[in-house]
């Protein structure tokens, strides 16, 4: 196979350089591309199609799109979202023109294609239909929500996963030992060890493994004697915990606000306090955090699910997480997050109940397709005397002045719908002692001879 990056340049990066130039060193993808699959054996038979592939950061996607125009021997455009506009895509364009009259294929790799806006990407729709490019499209959101359905109807989608620890460490070992693109004219002494702490750092990025891994090599160098040629036999680098701790100190692990990341780890932090499951909310709390999420964002989320999936179970956790909330704006990093994590914790194991959420949802849509109904005239104020002649407030029944403060048979919602209940009691926590309490109203109603609406009464 032809070389596919020409060649190569000791300046480069370590990631760049090893950059694979065959299916075979593609690493991390056996899913799509491990021996016999459909997709790699048409890949090697030279046939390519349109398509967008949607993974993490560091997974192989424009090395996997080199790979492709190198499979069919296709010309190679690539196009940044992030800094292209319509100029560079017509430019592209062209460039693919004059490429297919001479009898060639092109590969057109947009980065980060979701970046672009509905018009820009309708613009590839002509040139993809008519063969003047195969388009590869790169994404770390989902396609569903970024990309039009019309560019997605021409292009097959393919998930990359993040890479496994280990693979990055079988990655690094090739890395080590690698002489002609790699580090093995450093003669680098590592363990599994200490690769696989390299490895858990690069949370399955591999080039961020094989940069930390690179970084690591040149901080251990430093110890070399200045006299000692690298290439000496005699000559070694160490990686140790001392070089790691330098070299993994402000590491960040995946975690792109506003990205798939993001809401994929928020929605795992609810769906395990709605669980009653402690360690995992605990767990995702602790992953939004090293990764960077602003803490008072998680704790505005943990007062929705108070509300949500506790409701009047237990109605404390409110209050528990309205007083995370406010630890966390008085006492900032780092000493406000365990207040956080105190209330994750105590939403995890409260008593569930989404009554209240369900029927707050089910009155919005109620209000939604129903008449503007008027307020009963009883329950109208009455501060003038023209409106207390039209009926205003009468015979409006004072609950204070009935046994238990509740005032049977009278009724607080429009007469077209008062007999309709929406808020349903769980049976769970204090909202057992409110359906008892509800069941022992409704009693109190069926046994007063007095109604609002006595047409209605069975």
């Amino acid at each position: 196979m032809d070389d596919l990056f020409g060649d190569e340049q000791q300046w480069q990066p370590l990631a760049a350089r090893l950059r694979p130039t065959s299916l075979d060193e593609y690493v991390g993808q056996d899913h799509l591309f491990g021996k016999g699959k459909p997709l790699r054996k048409s890949i090697e038979s030279g046939l390519v199609h349109s398509m967008i592939l949607w993974g993490p950061p560091g997974v192989g996607k424009t090395t996997l799109a080199r790979l492709l125009a190198n499979y069919i021997s296709a010309k190679f455009i690539t196009l940044s979202a992030v800094l292209s506009g319509v100029k560079d895509i017509r430019a592209a364009i062209d460039e693919a023109k004059q490429i297919k009259a001479q009898g060639q294929k092109t590969i057109l790799f947009v980065d980060e294609v979701h970046r672009f806006n509905k018009s820009q990407q309708d613009a590839f729709l002509p040139y993809v239909e008519d063969g003047t490019v195969v388009f590869v499209g790169a994404t770390t959101e989902n396609p569903s929500f970024e990309l039009n359905n019309a560019l997605l109807s021409r292009a097959r989608v393919y998930v990359l996963k993040s890479i496994s620890q280990d693979v990055l460490v079988t990655l690094l070992r090739s890395a080590i030992s690698d002489r002609k693109r790699g580090l093995g004219n450093l003669h680098v002494i590592a363990d599994d060890e200490t690769l696989s702490i390299i490895a858990r750092a690069a949370d399955g990025d591999a080039r961020k493994a094989l940069n930390l891994l690179e970084v690591s090599c040149d901080l251990a160098s430093s110890d070399v004697p200045v006299n000692n040629a690298t290439d000496d036999e005699n000559v070694a680098i160490t990686l140790n915990r001392q070089v790691l701790d330098q070299a993994l100190s402000g590491n960040v692990r995946q975690f792109d606000k506003g990205g798939d990341a993001f809401y994929e780890q928020i929605s795992a932090l609810h769906k395990a306090v709605r669980g009653s499951s402690p360690d995992g909310a605990l767990y995702w709390f602790v992953r939004m955090i090293d990764g960077g999420c602003d803490p008072l964002y998680v704790a505005r989320r943990v007062v929705r699910m108070a509300s949500e999936d506790i409701g009047n179970a237990d109605p404390k956790a409110l209050e528990i997480a309205l007083n995370a909330w406010d630890v966390q704006e008085r006492l900032g990093h780092p000493e406000g997050q365990l207040a956080i994590a105190q209330a994750v914790v105590y939403m995890a194991c409260a008593p569930k109940s989404n009554a209240v959420y369900v029927a707050f949802n089910q009155v919005k849509a109620e209000i939604r397709q129903s008449p503007s109904y008027d307020v009963p005239l009883h329950l109208r104020n009455a501060p003038t005397k023209l409106m207390k002649e039209q009926g205003y407030g009468g015979e409006y029944r004072y609950a204070h002045d009935y046994t238990d403060a509740y005032a049977a048979g009278e009724s607080y919602l429009p007469e077209e719908i008062h007999a309709t209940q929406w808020y349903q009691p769980a049976s769970r926590g204090l909202e057992i002692k409110i359906s008892e309490k509800m069941r022992y109203l409704k009693q109190l109603d069926q046994q007063n001879d007095w109604s609002r609406y006595p047409q209605s009464k069975d």
